[in-house]
């Protein structure tokens, strides 16, 4: 890369696995010249040709900053990352992604989130980031020691499955569809309130 060459553009970091995959973070002192671009060139043409001499050896080329948070993210691409919580003494990062990109951040055989550490000198953990709505729910049948298991089922064939689910649908639907006397629903209500 001639700006590489040039002194225009700085590795400033390099993680790999040899022959199989590296993760390079590339610093541009002119900012007119994007350094990623000109290292991967155009349609990928000059890392192409590094890719070739390292037998297919695979390169991530990323942007280097000095900020660890931003750094961690971009380190774990392709992978789409929600946010992460730093702990700088112990030099970790819990990363919160959605579900369909924990395979992406984790890569194949670990190798994504391995140079992603290393490149970053973060121990990097990836944890599916909870829908708060789903987080705060229960499913009725771990009410099973205050409510009767019949009552359970009848709730359950009515479609209802979850805490939030009863307590959300109007008191007459509980009566009148699941077949239910009220003093029972209201203690359904109760104890689901609690």
């Amino acid at each position: 890369v001639p700006e590489i060459h040039d002194g225009l553009i700085a590795i400033r970091k390099v993680a790999r696995i040899p022959g199989e995959r590296a993760k390079v973070a590339v610093e541009s002192f002119d900012e007119r010249i994007d350094p990623v671009g000109a290292c991967v060139g155009v349609k990928g043409n000059r890392v192409h040709g590094i890719v070739r001499e390292l037998h297919g050896e695979n390169i991530d080329v990323l942007p280097w900053t000095s900020n660890a948070q931003l750094m961690i993210t971009r380190a774990l691409s392709p992978a789409t990352v929600n946010s992460v919580n730093m702990n700088e003494e112990e030099k970790r990062a819990e990363v919160l992604l959605d579900s369909d990109q924990i395979s992406l951040a984790i890569g194949k055989g670990g190798a994504n989130i391995k140079l992603a550490s290393m490149i970053t000198e973060y121990t990097i953990n990836v944890y599916r980031e909870i829908d708060a709505q789903q987080e705060d729910d229960i499913y009725l049948d771990e009410f099973a020691d205050e409510i009767e298991e019949w009552v359970i089922e009848a709730i359950k064939a009515i479609g209802l499955g979850t805490a939030k689910a009863v307590l959300n649908a109007p008191r007459e639907v509980l009566i009148e569809k699941a077949d239910l006397e009220e003093d029972t629903v209201d203690h359904v209500i109760e104890v689901l309130q609690a």
